[in-house]
């Protein structure tokens, strides 16, 4: 059992009322937020090196949409439907730019090759985690 899974276990879930899902997603979610948010961090150190800006910046901008997210997540306390809804939406557009700029250079860099599939897999689990998410 990981670290997280552990923790969520602890964790007090009165204000998720507008959840209907097992926690299993939602921790799902949080690791993809946190694999593309390391992806791309790296990739971006990568690009910069590479004379590639505009990957650079998406990939920053996406590891920090990615951050926040998965940071809101933990904090059941302060869950708010709405707010987390605009944020996984943002997420999922931010990793959806990122993937696709990422894509157009994969045949040359390997770096953004995987920042792209880390980047897909995160938007995958933030659409899988908005299906349980009640409006």
């Amino acid at each position: 059992m990981s670290m997280m899974a552990d923790m969520m276990k602890t964790m007090p879930m009165p204000s998720m009322t507008g959840m209907d899902m097992d926690m299993t997603v939602m921790q799902g979610c949080m690791e993809a937020c946190s694999a593309a948010a390391m992806a791309a961090t790296m990739c971006a150190d990568a690009d910069s090196g590479e004379n590639m800006g505009r990957c650079a910046s998406m990939c920053m901008n996406t590891a920090d949409v990615a951050t926040a997210t998965m940071r809101m997540m933990m904090r059941t306390g302060g869950y708010d439907m709405k707010v987390m809804s605009s944020m996984m939406t943002a997420c999922m557009a931010m990793g959806e730019a990122c993937a696709a700029e990422c894509e157009s250079h994969a045949e040359m860099s390997e770096h953004c090759r995987i920042c792209a599939s880390a980047c897909r897999a995160m938007v995958e689990a933030c659409s899988k985690m908005m299906s349980g998410m009640k409006g």
